[in-house]
């Protein structure tokens, strides 16, 4: 951090009197707003290009002169870019080292105070710390380059129009893009694409804007453009681009009491606008905390305390209305001190206080200002019942009058003067006020900042509910027929299984009988050594799939006579069933307004009384979303939010179960961004072995004395939920 001093005034009437002021050290501004410390610095590269040697000042008048002296020529002249707030100027080199072997150094001639050595790489930055904004020319001869400060004309410390870079450009530059984002402390960013580091910038202020030229450059007829940002809830309002004879200029239109910072990295330029609440204790307004003035040194023995308010209400900058009452002397050894600290520091000394007006600071003890403070009130007292009464009429738009019925039937309201009356008419919705003037200006107000029109929110809900189940049986039947009274014979297979009788389907006989059919019941010969383990059917228990049966493969032998016969049914069966139910639904609301949606039907059930009589009565399975929107100040949405997905489960006595799915909850969210809120995820496996004792542990063998079946049942639920303000300038549709 470097310091800025800067003699202000020196007196010798009795009392020795020095005040020098300071102004605190500030860090190169970088991309994204943020300060970054020097870092240290870098010894000379052997391999670079080139070096700084030497660095010195000289004075010429009101000039300041800088000779850079380098180890080689320059091979171009460096990127200048300036800051106006705090005043610096700086000087990148690219291919070049810092070999001075310091990284800051202290000046204190005129309006140049201090200089910084930055480097990075073979990149080296010397930053120039002013008082005040100045123009700049450079020039180089051989290896040095000389750097000419003069003063802008009619520009004091407090400069608000200083060039980025020389105003000397060769052709013409373009901006490539305009673009606004909001920062993370509310602040609002322009954010300016340039063609080239080359362009020259002119901030300052004008009126209420802040505007930004962009000498001899060419903007494209897609960016002349006007941007409401009004619902980046940040300082700034609205943001212009147009051309102005062969410049482009940035208007920025913020709103409110707020401060800027401009800077340029590489090809963008970025202007923050950030707001500043107003503190009437405090002479300095500013976003930060804490004293913010420019630093001062004071040396003051036994002065007159009247005479050092003057001159720190001068280094301030604002109006000051001193009392006779204050009087008195001060002694004060103060170095490096904000002045705003300063004034607080004499004010406790002395018992004063200030009362701000605008621009205008009246001190004086603080007995006084209490006593006239007092007179004030109780003026304001005796005006109010004196004061005849007035009538008028409010016609309330977007509020019902009911709502402020209860405000003013409160017995503490304090809307009203101790005679003031109000009446309401709720067919009209309008309100009669009778009071004084005064009570009814500030009720003017304040219906004109409550009777608005609700902003309105986009609900968008995604209910995904996924399903996917698999499951497989095998088993098998093995048997041995006998019948010593049949003559026939065949050897074949058939698909499809036993008979419903038990009986056994032949297929054909080619050896003997030709082509027939033949069926041999039980009845007919006794059925022995029967293995009855079939695969049985498969079912999703979470998913809900319906059951699959089994399909079957049978194979007959027998010997020629098909008096013996063995039978070998084989059953099995492979399911996989994959599913995904989306709900999708969307609702608009107004703003802290709780909406509802739901879909899907009411079941029917008997249900009976006391008294043994009968009556339908209904169940609701339905999807609903259910939602209470609040839009933050900053631009974001909080959400209550409620989300059933019911359905029909199985019949009990007396009535159907419902299935439920809900979740609840409160959550913020981005405008537009999406958020998952819940999510339900099952899974059931299951196996299943059937066998015959001994036989089935068998290994190969022993499969065919076994049934087995399997099941895999997965099931989840998500819920994504998506807000949007919607615009008053647009209309919803599907």
């Amino acid at each position: 951090m470097n310091l800025i001093d800067k003699k202000l005034i020196r007196l010798a009437a009795g009392a020795a009197f020095a005040l020098s002021v300071s102004f605190a050290p500030c860090a190169v501004a970088q991309e994204g707003g943020a300060a970054e410390a020097a870092p240290a610095v870098s010894a000379a590269d052997p391999g670079a290009q080139n070096a700084i040697r030497e660095v010195q000042v000289a004075s010429h008048g009101r000039s300041i002169v800088l000779k850079v002296d380098f180890s080689a020529p320059l091979a171009a002249q460096p990127t200048v870019f300036a800051v106006s707030n705090p005043p610096r100027l700086a000087l990148d080199f690219s291919g070049v080292t810092n070999a001075l072997g310091e990284t800051q150094r202290e000046v204190k001639d005129g309006d140049l105070t201090s200089l910084n050595f930055i480097s990075a790489g073979n990149r080296t930055r010397i930053l120039l710390n002013l008082v005040r904004a100045m123009q700049h020319d450079l020039r180089v001869d051989g290896n040095s380059l000389y750097v000419t400060l003069n003063p802008v004309a009619g520009a004091g410390a407090q400069e608000k129009s200083s060039p980025f870079v020389s105003e000397k450009i060769a052709g013409q530059h373009a901006v490539r893009d305009v673009f606004f984002r909001r920062g993370k402390d509310g602040e609002g960013r322009v954010v300016v694409d340039l063609s080239d580091t080359g362009v020259g910038i002119d901030i300052r202020q004008q009126g209420r804007n802040l505007v930004v030229d962009f000498l001899k450059t060419d903007l494209p007829a897609s960016l002349r453009r006007k941007m409401d940002v009004t619902d980046f809830a940040t300082p700034v309002t609205q943001v212009t681009t147009e051309s102005r004879g062969g410049n482009v200029r940035l208007t920025i239109t913020p709103k409110g009491s707020w401060e800027h910072n401009a800077y340029q990295s590489e090809n963008q330029f970025v202007v923050e606008v950030k707001a500043v609440l107003e503190d009437p204790n405090k002479l300095v307004q500013s976003s930060k905390i804490g004293y913010q003035g420019p630093r001062i040194s004071v040396n003051y023995q036994n002065g007159d305390v009247r005479g050092l308010l003057k001159l720190m209400a001068e280094e301030l900058g604002f109006n000051a209305v001193i009392s006779e009452s204050v009087t008195g002397a001060t002694t004060l050894v103060l170095k490096d001190v904000p002045a705003d600290q300063v004034i607080d520091i004499i004010f406790q000394q002395k018992g004063l206080d200030m009362r701000k007006s605008g621009n205008v600071v009246l001190i004086a003890p603080r007995d006084e200002i209490d006593a006239r403070e007092k007179l004030k009130y109780e003026s304001q007292q005796t005006k109010e019942d004196l004061e005849p009464l007035v009538t008028e009429t409010f016609q309330l738009n977007y509020h019902d009058v009911k709502a402020f019925e209860k405000i003013f039937s409160n017995k503490e309201n304090t809307l009203l003067s101790k005679r003031g009356k109000v009446t309401m008419d709720d067919r009209s919705n309008i309100m009669f006020v009778q009071d004084v003037p005064s009570r009814l200006d500030m009720m003017r107000r304040i219906i004109a900042t409550i009777d608005t029109p609700k902003r309105q929110v986009m609900i968008e809900a995604r209910i995904v509910e996924a399903t996917d189940w698999f499951g497989k049986s095998l088993g098998v039947r093995l048997g041995l027929w006998h019948n010593k009274n049949y003559t026939g014979g065949g050897i074949g297979m058939s698909m499809g299984g036993t008979t419903s009788d038990g009986g056994v389907t032949i297929g054909n006989d080619q050896n003997a009988h030709g082509s027939y059919p033949a069926r041999l019941a039980n009845s007919d010969g006794d059925l022995i050594n029967q293995v009855n383990l079939p695969a049985g059917s498969v079912s999703g228990a979470l998913s809900g799939a319906t059951s699959a049966q089994p399909t079957t493969f049978d194979f007959l032998i027998g010997n020629r006579k098909m008096s013996r016969l063995m039978n070998l049914e084989i059953s099995a069966i492979e399911a996989d069933n994959k599913g995904r139910v989306v709900s999708a639904p969307r609702i608009l609301t107004s703003d802290q307004q709780e909406a509802l949606i739901e879909q899907g039907v009411e079941i029917p059930y008997q249900e009976a009384s006391s008294s043994g009589a009968t009556s339908v009565s209904f169940k609701k399975a339905v999807m609903s979303l259910r939602v209470t929107p609040q839009i933050t100040p900053d631009g974001r949405i909080s959400m209550k939010i409620n989300v059933n997905q019911d359905s029909k489960g199985a019949d009990v006595p007396g009535g159907v179960s419902i299935n439920t799915k809900k979740i609840e909850t409160t959550a913020l969210v981005e405008n537009g961004g999406t958020i998952v809120i819940g999510g339900i995820y099952e899974m059931a496996t299951g196996n299943k072995t059937d066998q015959v004792p001994l036989l089935g542990d068998i290994p190969l063998f022993g499969n065919l004395f076994k049934t087995k079946t399997e099941n895999v049942d997965k099931r989840e639920l998500l819920v994504f939920i998506t807000p949007r303000i919607v615009s008053e300038s647009l209309s919803v549709s599907n």
